[in-house]
C-alpha cells in the first residue's frame, strides 16, 4: 500500500494522464425485455440484463413509492419468481435482504441476466394494469436497478403479444427505427415515463411545432375523440400561454376510458383514468377536462418547479414537505380557471364548481372547505407534511380532524391572486409570481418555503408573510371578503335570506349514510352536527325513528316528514346490540358559499374579473 500522502499525490496525476476515451464512457446500460405470453393472467414477465462492473455481487431494488403519489405503495408486493443466471445459462444465487431489496452473485461475469414476473391488476393512474386488451406500465412497480444509483442508460424492449399493435411512451426511441424499443437517460426518466401498449385511438396535433398525442383507450363507440382532441389542444394552448413556453419536445395523454379515476402527471406524459361516458353530460365532460389541465399544469409546477424536498429522489423512504398546498393545491386553483382561459367553460361555470366523487351537486373549492371541520383543526402545511400519513389514508374521520391540501390550498391559490391583483392595481398576478418562481427555481435544487413566499411578495411589491402565516400556518378562517370585493363578487343568499322559499326546511341530522345490502349504516359522522350530539357512531345501522322501520331506499325521504327542532327516538344496532338515541333534528343548512358576480359590481370591479376570467 502506498503512503497516504504519495497517493494523495499519484492519483491527480494519474487521471490526467488517463486516456479521455476511458474517462468520458458512461456506465453500460441495464437491458429490459418486458413480454406477455399471456395478459389475460395479468401478468408482465421481465427480463434485466445488468452490467456488474467485476463486482462479485450486486443489489438490486425496487422503488416503494411513486412519484406525484405520496403514499408508501409496496411495489415488491406483486414481484414473484425472481431469478438470476449467467449470460451461459448458468443459475446464480439470489437472496432477498430487504422487503424492496434482492442480492445477485456474480461469479465473475461480466453481466448477469436477472427474470421475474410482476402482477398487474390494480386500475390505478400509479400502478401497471395487464389485461388481454392492454398494458399500462408504470415504471416504480416494474422495473429493478443498481443500489449504487449511479447514473446510466435504461433501455426497454416490449414484445407485444400478437394483436397489440402499437406502444407509447415519453421515452425516445433506441437509436435504429426498431419498434417497442425505448431508452431512457436514467432511472429517474424511466420511472417518470409510463409505457403503453395495445390498440387506442390515437389523435395527434401540434402546438409550438412540437407533437401532442391524446392515446384513448376504451372509447366503445361512446367517448367522443375528436372533441377531446380538440378540447385538449384548447388548454395545452392556455398553459402555454400562461407559462410562455412549452418545455418537453413531445407530450402524451394516456386516456384510459376504465371507468375509474385519477391522474398522474409526469415530465413529458399524464396518466387519466376516467368514463368513457363523460363525453356525454357536461359536468362529467367538465370534470374530465379539468383533470388533463390539472396533470398538464404539473409539467412545470412540480415536475421541474419543484420543492426542495422532492429531489433528488429516494424511491425507498418517505419525502416529506410544507409546499404540496401549493405542488397540488395552487394546480388546483389553475386547472379549470385554465378550462376557462381556454373558452372551454363559461364563467358561471367556472364559479360553480364541480359535484365531487358521488354526487349530482356541484360546489366549488370555498363550499368544499367551509364544509369541512378539520379546517379548524390542521394547518395547511401540516396538511401537507402529513400527507402520507393521512391525506391516501383517509378514514371516517378525517373529515374531523384533516384538511385537504388540494382544497385550501386551490382557495389560498384564489386569495393569493387576488391578494397580489389588489397590491399592484391589477398589473400583477399570481401568473407573474409562478413565471418568476419557475424562471429561478425549475433547475435541480427546487424551492424552499420561504422562497416562494419572498418571490410573491416581491411580484406583489408588498410584504405577504402575515397572509402566509394565516393561510399555511394557522386554522383561523381566511378571508373572502377582500378577493370577492375585487372580482365583483359575491356568496349567493340562501333561499331562507331570500325569503322566497318554497319548501319547508328539511330535517337533518347530518350523517353521511350509504346502503349495505340492505342496511341502513352511518359511514360519517361530523362534528357540530345534531347526529354528532347524539352519539351516533360510524357503522351504526339504523333500524327505525320511533317505532317505524327505516330502510335505505327511503331515508331521504322520511327526513322531508320531519321538521326541524322536532325530538325522535332513533333505534340502532351497534355491533349487534340494539341500542336507542335521543336526538332533535336541525333544518338541513344550505349552502352560504356558493359564488356569482354581484349585480351591483362597479365597471372597475368588472373590469379584474374580465383580466382574471376572460370575457
Amino acid at each position: 500500500m502506498l503512503p497516504r500522502l504519495r497517493l494523495a499525490w499519484i492519483l491527480p496525476v494519474l487521471a490526467m494522464i488517463a486516456p479521455p476515451a476511458l474517462a468520458q464512457n458512461p456506465p453500460d446500460p441495464i437491458r429490459y425485455t418486458l413480454r406477455f405470453p399471456a395478459p389475460e393472467s395479468h401478468y408482465v414477465e421481465v427480463e434485466a440484463i445488468v452490467p456488474t462492473g467485476g463486482a462479485a455481487d450486486l443489489e438490486l431494488y425496487m422503488a416503494v413509492w411513486t412519484p406525484g403519489s405520496y403514499l408508501v405503495r409496496e411495489y415488491a408486493r406483486n414481484v414473484e419468481n425472481m431469478k438470476a443466471g449467467s449470460a451461459e445459462g448458468k443459475p446464480l444465487a439470489v437472496s432477498k435482504t430487504r422487503k424492496n431489496r434482492w442480492k445477485f452473485e456474480t461469479g465473475g461475469a461480466a453481466s448477469i441476466q436477472v427474470s421475474y414476473r410482476v402482477y398487474c391488476r390494480e386500475m390505478g393512474v400509479q400502478t401497471s394494469w395487464v389485461d388481454a386488451g392492454f398494458a399500462l406500465i408504470n415504471g416504480a412497480g416494474t422495473f429493478l436497478t443498481l443500489v449504487d444509483r449511479t447514473p446510466r442508460p435504461h433501455e426497454v424492449t416490449l414484445v407485444p403479444p400478437p394483436g397489440w399493435l402499437k406502444s407509447y411512451t415519453g421515452l425516445p426511441d433506441v437509436p435504429g427505427n426498431q419498434p417497442h424499443r425505448y431508452v431512457a437517460a436514467d432511472f429517474d426518466t424511466l420511472l417518470d415515463c409510463p409505457i403503453y401498449a395495445g390498440n387506442p385511438a390515437v389523435y395527434e396535433f401540434a402546438v409550438d411545432g412540437k407533437p401532442h398525442f391524446l392515446i384513448n383507450e376504451g372509447e366503445g363507440g361512446v367517448w367522443d375523440g375528436p372533441r377531446s382532441a380538440r378540447d385538449v389542444e384548447a388548454i395545452v394552448k392556455s398553459a402555454r400561454s400562461l407559462w410562455g413556453s412549452l418545455p418537453y419536445d413531445k407530450y402524451l395523454f394516456f386516456n384510459l376510458l376504465t371507468e375509474t379515476g385519477g391522474g398522474l402527471e409526469h415530465k413529458n406524459s399524464t396518466v387519466l383514468m376516467s368514463s368513457r361516458w363523460n363525453t356525454r353530460t357536461r359536468p362529467a365532460y367538465l370534470g374530465w377536462l379539468d383533470l388533463v389541465s390539472h396533470e398538464f399544469f404539473h409539467t412545470w409546477n412540480v415536475k421541474r418547479l419543484r420543492p426542495a424536498e422532492l429531489g433528488p429522489f429516494d424511491y425507498e423512504t418517505e419525502v416529506t414537505t410544507k409546499s404540496l398546498w401549493l405542488a397540488e393545491g395552487v394546480t388546483s386553483y389553475y386547472d379549470r380557471l385554465l378550462v376557462r382561459r381556454a373558452g372551454l367553460c363559461s364563467v358561471e361555470e367556472y364559479l360553480e364548481g364541480n359535484p365531487g366523487p358521488g354526487s349530482d351537486k356541484a360546489r366549488n373549492d370555498i363550499e368544499v372547505l367551509q364544509d369541512t371541520p378539520g379546517r379548524l383543526v390542521q394547518p395547511l402545511e401540516s396538511a401537507s407534511f402529513d400527507a402520507w400519513i393521512k391525506y391516501y389514508r383517509r378514514d371516517e374521520n378525517t373529515a374531523n380532524t384533516a384538511v385537504s391540501y388540494y382544497t385550501k390550498g386551490a382557495v389560498v391559490g384564489f386569495l393569493l391572486d387576488a391578494e397580489i391583483r389588489k397590491a399592484t392595481d391589477g398589473k400583477k398576478s399570481l401568473d407573474d409570481a409562478m413565471r418568476l418562481a419557475f424562471e429561478r427555481y425549475s433547475g435541480p435544487t427546487g424551492y424552499t418555503p420561504a422562497q416562494f413566499r419572498e418571490t410573491t411578495s416581491e411580484v406583489a411589491g408588498a410584504d405577504l408573510s402575515a397572509f402566509f402565516a394565516r393561510a399555511l400556518e394557522s386554522t383561523d378562517e381566511l378571508d373572502y371578503a377582500g378577493a370577492l370585493a375585487w372580482y365583483g363578487l359575491r356568496f349567493k343568499a340562501t333561499e331562507d335570506e331570500k325569503g322566497k322559499g318554497k319548501k319547508p326546511p328539511k330535517a337533518w341530522l347530518g350523517l353521511t349514510t350509504k346502503d349495505e345490502g340492505g342496511r341502513l349504516t352511518v359511514s360519517v359522522v361530523k362534528r357540530e352536527t345534531p347526529g354528532y350530539e347524539s352519539g351516533f357512531n360510524v357503522g351504526d345501522e339504523i333500524v327505525a325513528i320511533g317505532e317505524d322501520r327505516i330502510l335505505p331506499e327511503v331515508w331521504s325521504k322520511r327526513m322531508e316528514q320531519y321538521r326541524p327542532n322536532e325530538k325522535v327516538s332513533v333505534l340502532v344496532s351497534r355491533r349487534g346490540r340494539l341500542i336507542r338515541l335521543d336526538a332533535t333534528f336541525a333544518a338541513e343548512p344550505l349552502s352560504k358559499f356558493r359564488l356569482e358576480p354581484d349585480p351591483a359590481a362597479t365597471d372597475e370591479q368588472k373590469a379584474h374579473r374580465k383580466a382574471w376570467l376572460g370575457d
